[in-house]
């Protein structure tokens, strides 16, 4: 952890910082800023989130910044830890698509998906990419996959990060563009779903480029295609699932920054301003652009509104896709 600088250094520091001059000097705490995440280690919002740490260190004046990885119910455990938190800028969250999600797919959840959050930025968002296990699925491309699948309903699988969770709707929107059959097999984590796709307990799945580059270059998992509809300049050789016959697939991953209720306007804005530095750094930016995240903060206005219309999306999804949890 980084050591908080003093209030005098901070001050200073805050004089000579181009997006951070204009904060009030009592924005430089000498208190731990806890970030929770509610998905496991290694998962892409985490490998996005930790990336920014460093410069997010800086941006705020030297606070130390303690992420805290609280994964399960597809995000719902780490969620309800916000809603408890005081609304005193010193505990925020970084959610993903699943924070819309879990209303349309589970039955109960026990807090109000809008009410109960403070938004401050939708940060911007990342690619997914369907892969398979080279070993068991010989299939090289989107026509391939579709014809193996058709050939053999029903007897392949597909892994997901959790049930109900964006990655398990990403892969039934597979289903149903493509028509094929395939068993779905959850688990709680995209670390561990990403290392049986690797063994083999599971032939195929969608992942967060970031999350699986490495084992796509490797050579232990194939990528069959990119689920966005553009290419990524983080690997423009893989062609999108839309542009190899599929023109209606399209979903990504988004990343969030929340905060309890009733966060006061100046801390809003003293946290925005942060995320907005931190990702805006050369080395962050370097660091992106390697991942294939697209950076684009937005206001927290802008990001009240989107939360709104990508929780009313996936509703509409999952009805059609009758996923409901208890």
């Amino acid at each position: 952890m980084t050591s908080s600088l003093t209030r005098r250094s901070a001050l200073v520091w805050a004089a000579n910082a181009g997006a951070l001059a204009s904060l009030p000097a009592w924005a430089q705490s000498d208190r731990v800023l806890r970030v929770i995440l509610p998905v496991g280690a290694g998962s892409g919002v985490d490998t996005i989130v930790r990336a920014a740490l460093p410069s997010l260190t800086k941006a705020l004046g030297g606070q130390g910044v303690v992420v805290e990885n609280l994964p399960g119910a597809g995000g719902i455990t780490g969620a309800s830890t916000l809603t408890k938190a005081a609304p005193d800028g010193l505990t925020i969250g970084v959610v993903s698509n699943n924070h819309v999600i879990n209303p349309s797919v589970y039955k109960k959840i026990p807090y109000d998906t809008l009410a109960d959050f403070t938004p401050i930025s939708v940060i911007g968002a990342t690619p997914f990419v369907l892969v398979v296990n080279p070993a068991k699925v010989a299939a090289t491309n989107v026509n391939e996959l579709v014809a193996l699948l058709k050939a053999k309903p029903d007897v392949y699988n597909y892994a997901s990060s959790g049930n109900g969770t964006v990655i398990h709707l990403a892969g039934e929107m597979f289903v149903d563009e493509a028509k094929v059959v395939i068993r779905h097999i959850p688990y709680k984590s995209t670390g561990a779903m990403v290392t049986d796709l690797i063994g083999g307990q599971v032939e195929m799945g969608v992942v967060a480029l970031p999350a699986a580059q490495a084992h796509i270059k490797s050579g232990a998992l194939r990528a069959i295609g990119l689920c966005g509809k553009t290419r990524s300049p983080a690997a423009p050789e893989i062609p999108t699932i839309a542009e190899q016959g599929l023109p209606n697939y399209e979903i990504e991953g988004w990343f969030a920054v929340l905060g309890p209720a009733k966060l006061p306007p100046e801390q809003v804005k003293r946290i925005h301003a942060a995320f907005v530095a931190a990702y805006d750094t050369p080395e962050t930016k370097e660091a992106m652009a390697k991942q294939g995240n697209i950076i684009k903060p937005s206001t927290p206005e802008a990001a009240a509104q989107y939360l709104r219309s990508e929780m009313a999306r996936y509703a509409a999804l999952a009805k059609k896709s009758g996923i409901t949890l208890d």
